[in-house]
């Protein structure tokens, strides 16, 4: 059964690799046309029908671009659609969700001091709160604010900050920031599959057919556009701050999720202004900086992380046979002389002042319920101690190897 373990740290290695590689061409290919839709020029000598052009030179070449708001006078044979990008992204992202915070619900998913939820309610809360988010979003945009572009990217603002505010209710901080990655994301992917996709083959077969498309279409999935624009880089960074506990594991969790969407606005408007040749706006780029130093201090004015019970001993009862394993006493003795420097309410190794990942080992529950993770990067690789400074030996690491395959195997046969 131990085997399990390693193969299902190693499917979540290769979908978390899928998810960034369908990430980066989809945002990667988001940002070029953005640049290039606002760099276009418009010239006496454009064909009829054209917009505007733009001339770029990359790998040796140069290429002459041209824009059609409708469509050239002949269609070509062939047209490419970037949508693929966008599918696989939500795709692979979704699957990553479902193996490590629905197959982890009990450890990564549920706060049990946030809300005490089993674990096949807290996943139905987080599929709900997915699917309800665009619908509520789709039907705003078809609403009568939603002819106000930027009334409604405000409304859209505040919408954000209270989802939220409502995952710190609901989950682990962790989770409540990758929920609202995977929220927002929903919303963008969702743009492309329901919305900007399906006008454009709309208006190509209107135009084969001799039709003249509807401006609405055109008009509607510009506006899409426009919020997945200004959306992307908050969602880069709620995937990333899993990594970080000072994002998520502070008492003002949400407010810095706020401020971080205020971030995705100030960045992308100073590049779509400087490709839009407007100018350069660099008071943006003092305004992300202060919100950032807002966010820096915001995350360390509460001395204790959020979700953690300090006076918690008991291990919960699914990771109850890894405390009560005959090899736990040699174990824990190990994890306190060889982690617990880093890895505690209070870190005494110099530079670390909150332990790596949220993660504190000085309790049984502690070390219990970090079985899995401390078998495989303590026992099974040497990833942990990083560079082994804390020195622990190899007889125990097959020590915290014996621990964990003898307390699943005892497990498996009863």
């Amino acid at each position: 059964m131990y085997e399990f373990a390693i193969a299902w740290e190693w499917l979540h290695f290769a979908v978390r690799w899928l998810h960034v590689v369908t990430a980066v061409a989809w945002i990667g290919s988001s940002f070029y046309f953005i640049a290039l839709d606002l760099g276009l020029v418009k010239r006496p000598h454009l064909p009829q029908g054209a917009y505007g052009e733009e001339w770029q030179v990359h790998g040796g070449g140069f290429y002459h671009i041209q824009k059609y708001l409708v469509a050239p006078a002949a269609m070509p044979e062939h047209l490419t659609w970037f949508k693929w990008e966008s599918y696989m992204t939500w795709l692979s992202g979704f699957l990553l969700l479902c193996l490590v915070y629905y197959g982890g619900a009990d450890l990564f998913l549920i706060d049990r001091h946030v809300l005490d939820v089993s674990a096949p309610v807290a996943i139905l809360i987080s599929l709900a709160s997915l699917s309800v988010g665009w619908i509520c979003y789709d039907l705003l945009c078809k609403s009568p604010i939603g002819k106000n572009t930027w009334g409604l990217m405000a409304l859209l603002y505040v919408v954000l900050v209270a989802m939220a505010w409502g995952y710190t209710q609901l989950f682990t901080g962790r989770a409540a920031f990758l929920h609202l990655g995977a929220f927002t994301a929903t919303i963008m992917s969702a743009n492309v599959f329901f919305i900007i996709i399906p006008n454009q083959k709309i208006v190509v077969a209107d135009l084969k057919a001799g039709r003249t498309p509807d401006p609405k279409l055109g008009a509607q999935a510009k506006q899409r556009s426009l919020h997945n624009n200004y959306l992307t880089l908050p969602v880069i960074f709620f995937m990333l701050s899993n990594h970080y506990p000072l994002a998520f594991g502070t008492a003002f969790n949400w407010v810095i999720a706020a401020l971080v969407f205020l971030m995705g606005v100030t960045i992308r408007h100073w590049f779509n202004t400087t490709h839009a040749r407007k100018g350069k706006p660099t008071w943006t780029w003092i305004v992300t900086l202060i919100l950032f130093i807002l966010i820096m201090w915001l995350s360390t004015v509460p001395k204790v992380l959020t979700g953690e019970d300090e006076t918690a001993e008991a291990p919960a009862p699914v990771f109850q046979r890894f405390a009560d394993n005959a090899h736990f006493p040699a174990v824990k003795d190990t994890v306190s002389t060889r982690c617990s420097m880093c890895h505690a309410a209070e870190p005494v190794y110099e530079g670390i002042v909150r332990p790596p990942k949220a993660v504190k080992l000085e309790t049984d529950a502690e070390i219990a319920s970090h079985a899995r993770e401390i078998y495989l990067q303590a026992g099974r690789s040497h990833a942990m101690p990083p560079g082994n400074v804390s020195e622990m030996t190899p007889e125990e690491r097959k020590l915290v190897t014996a621990w964990y395959e003898s307390a699943v195997a005892s497990e498996a046969t009863r």
